[in-house]
């Protein structure tokens, strides 16, 4: 007796047929919906936007992660949240209209130096003022990053250009210093008696002169190398 089996043609044919659609059963594609959610889980967990290809090859086999975007991005029309297109891959952002509820204001303290603080007294007073005017009265010279920073705060910024050999711009201050410390106009600077009235003053200087507290041997930074009597400039 046989253990061979015997088919028929017809079955062999069935049999062949059936043999590939049940190898692509195995890599059968997630429904839509599903690869829906991933492409939303992806994007949601991405700090930096997500192209096509990359969210295809994260996904099974099969997936389409671009038919899934058009999915995802219909269903979120409307919402605090989109999914927008950045130059060839994708990212889920806030609506532009909802972008004040993500700002945080805070009021940095910035604590100018001494060199600073000398730097816009003689702006003040003096305006306008060259850079070389500035360095003749403190005695030292004026770093870059001083007057950067007296600029960046928007308390200077440049005048005219004087009429002298090189054209030298000046400094003058600006309405935002003027209304920071209350005043009108520079003419509403304190002078030298309301300095003493304000305990500012603690030597007497000598009559039409604004003391700066900078010493001759003092470097850029405020440090005292020699101790002397502050240094005075003209009103």
């Amino acid at each position: 007796m046989s253990d061979d089996i015997n088919m028929s043609e017809p079955d062999v044919e069935d049999a062949v047929q059936d043999a590939p659609e049940q190898e692509e059963s195995l890599f059968e594609a997630p429904p839509i919906a599903e690869q829906e959610r991933m492409c939303e889980a992806i994007l949601f967990a991405s700090t930096e936007p997500v192209s096509v290809k990359e969210m295809n090859n994260r996904m099974p086999h099969g997936c389409d992660a671009a038919e899934a975007l058009v999915h995802l991005r219909k269903r979120y029309e409307g919402r605090g949240v989109s999914v927008v297109k950045v130059g060839d891959a994708w990212a889920m952002r806030t609506e532009p209209d909802l972008g004040f509820l993500m700002q945080k204001e805070t009021v940095e303290t910035r604590k100018l130096s001494r060199a600073a603080v000398e730097t816009l007294a003689i702006i003040a007073y003096h305006q306008p003022v060259t850079r070389a005017e500035i360095e003749e009265i403190r005695g030292v010279s004026v770093s870059r990053g001083t007057v950067d920073q007296l600029l960046e705060m928007e308390w200077i910024r440049f005048g005219r250009r004087k009429m002298t050999p090189g054209r030298p711009v000046t400094f003058v201050v600006t309405p935002q210093f003027l209304d920071h410390f209350g005043l009108s106009s520079p003419r509403d600077l304190p002078g030298l008696k309301e300095l003493r009235a304000a305990g500012l003053l603690e030597n007497r200087p000598p009559p039409g002169t604004i003391p700066l507290g900078l010493n001759s041997d003092e470097d850029e930074d405020g440090m005292v190398i020699d101790d002397g009597q502050p240094e005075l400039f003209e009103e």
